[in-house]
């Protein structure tokens, strides 16, 4: 089974770039979608049921053009849960989950800290994720966790993590808030096959970034360990050119 994440930064533009028909040749199983901004009757949903996902799972942000998150599924699964139940988070829209018989995959838009405003609210939510996370881990042990989680976790995550030692996204303490969230018991699938640096999924629009390669790492698969036999693969799609992000993938048994 094929899992790929990706934020799209909005599905429309990514549309006009090409995404369906990107979609239709990569033929994952199941691909959850981060910054979709957009609400339901501006989505293309005939198109994309055309391009083989009879399952559309959205969960807009209250505030149009902004956030939101999705999954689309080859499969139907049993359960659908839209957000955490946190007001603050789900009227963002970022967190969106489905269930299957023997494991869950939800969609992950985590916030970004780039204003001091923004910073505080961001570590508020990592906190309260964690403990919304480690309550769901008793009830589904079987967990993928795909998404924009906007913190690279090492220095091998990201181009220059001197120049960027300050910078949101790359902060001790982010990456400490990250590195604890694993220990609490999430593998980086990613890793598990690909321990050598230059592998990015985000590059800043400024400066050719993304022709230099000079990104970014912030796009993940954490799986719970009791997943770690069942991981077969994990990849990251930087030729994908639909946003400013590329997708990342997992395949599972």
């Amino acid at each position: 089974m094929k899992i790929l994440s990706y934020n799209v930064n909005g599905i429309r533009a990514a549309i006009t770039k090409g995404f369906l028909e990107w979609l239709k040749a990569a033929d994952p199983d199941v691909i959850c979608l981060q910054e979709i901004k957009a609400v339901d009757n501006q989505i293309p949903v005939l198109e994309i049921t055309a391009a083989g996902y009879p399952f559309q799972y959205y969960f807009s942000a209250e505030k149009k053009g902004y956030s939101g998150v999705a999954i689309l599924s080859k499969k139907e699964p049993k359960n659908i849960v839209y957000g955490t139940g946190i007001d603050y988070m789900d009227r963002e829209g970022r967190n969106l989950r489905i269930d299957f018989e023997d494991f869950s995959v939800m969609s992950l838009y985590l916030p970004s800290g780039t204003n001091m405003d923004r910073l505080g609210y961001k570590f508020q939510y990592m906190d309260d994720f964690q403990r919304y996370v480690d309550t769901l881990k008793k009830e589904i042990p079987n967990l993928i966790i795909c998404g924009d989680y906007n913190i690279c976790h090492t220095a091998l995550d990201i181009h220059d993590p001197i120049r960027n030692a300050k910078v949101s996204g790359f902060l001790p303490e982010e990456r400490e808030w990250l590195d604890q969230f694993m220990k609490s018991g999430f593998l980086d699938t990613f890793r598990m096959f690909h321990p050598e640096p230059h592998n990015y999924s985000w590059w800043s629009y400024r400066a050719n970034a993304r022709n230099n390669n000079k990104g970014w790492r912030i796009d993940y698969h954490l799986v719970t360990e009791s997943m770690k036999d069942r991981i077969k693969r994990a990849y990251i799609l930087p030729e994908a050119k639909h946003s400013d992000h590329c997708p990342v993938g997992i395949e599972i048994e």
